[in-house]
Formats: structure tokens, C-alpha cells, sequence
């Protein structure tokens, strides 16, 4: 296997840039277990509807500024379908411990497509003023650092 860390770090760099999170001095903090929970249930919410097509309810899973630069649910869900193909369809996910800044977080999920291929995908997710979390983004690299 190719493995390319100096890679694979601007790689995350540029994701982090592109997801317009804001680095600074103070270092992120781990959520209450209850966010936690929360947090993983809209990524869920969004993988499930993925798997089924429902296209409506995966949309619903977005900030309203993601919603309204896409446009629709359909258009959200051809974009997912031809850009993610591993987070459209995934063969099993498994979730690290989310992290905390400012009312925004950024929770990291191992992927492993349907053929055995594993990825990172980094989603950063956006407190809402209900208090409920919606999906601001998401980056996706090949794991090069997977169990062998």
C-alpha cells in the first residue's frame, strides 16, 4: 500500500479550509456524552436516508446554508451519489470521538465501501438555533492508515 502522510495531512489542512472552520489558540473540546449522541444521530439519520433514496430526509440533515447553495433534496442527492459514493452506500461505518469549538463540530467516521476499500470522511456539523445539529460539510480521503 501507498501510504503518503504528508499527503494525506494537507489533505485534511485544505478539508478543515474548505469546511470554513476557524482555527484558533484555544484548543477544541470533547462534547457531553449526551451531544455526542446527538451529533451521531443526524450523520445517522443522513446515512439511513441515503441507503433508502430518500432524498427529502437527507437533505433535511443539512444546515439551511448548505440546503440553499444546493438548491434540492434531488440535486443534494446526485451530488452525494456521484462526489461520495462511499458515504451514499456504505458497508459500515465507525465513529471517533467528536470534537467541540465554538458551537461547531467536527466528527471524524472510518467508511468502509463495498469493496473493502476504507475511507476517512470528516463531517462538520453546525449548532442550530433549536439547539439540534445539522451537517455543515463533509470531506473524504482514502484511509491509508487502516488495519492490515
Amino acid at each position: 500500500m501507498n501510504r503518503h502522510p504528508a499527503r494525506f495531512l494537507a489533505l485534511i489542512a485544505m478539508a478543515l479550509a474548505a469546511l470554513s472552520v476557524h482555527v484558533r489558540a484555544v484548543a477544541a473540546g470533547p462534547l457531553a456524552d449526551d451531544e455526542v449522541d446527538r451529533v451521531r444521530e443526524v450523520i445517522v439519520a443522513q446515512l439511513s436516508a441515503l441507503a433508502l433514496d430518500d432524498a427529502d430526509k437527507a437533505f433535511e440533515t443539512a444546515t439551511p446554508e448548505v440546503r440553499a447553495a444546493i438548491g434540492s433534496s434531488n440535486r443534494f442527492l446526485a451530488m452525494v451519489r456521484g462526489a461520495y459514493p462511499m458515504v451514499y452506500r456504505p458497508a459500515s461505518v465507525s465513529f471517533h470521538k467528536p470534537e467541540e469549538e465554538d458551537g461547531s463540530v467536527l466528527q471524524l467516521v472510518e467508511i468502509r465501501d463495498g469493496n473493502d476499500k476504507s475511507w476517512l470522511a470528516l463531517f462538520a456539523l453546525e449548532r442550530q438555533p433549536d439547539t439540534t445539529w445539522r451537517i455543515s460539510g463533509c470531506v473524504v480521503a482514502e484511509n491509508h492508515w487502516q488495519s492490515i
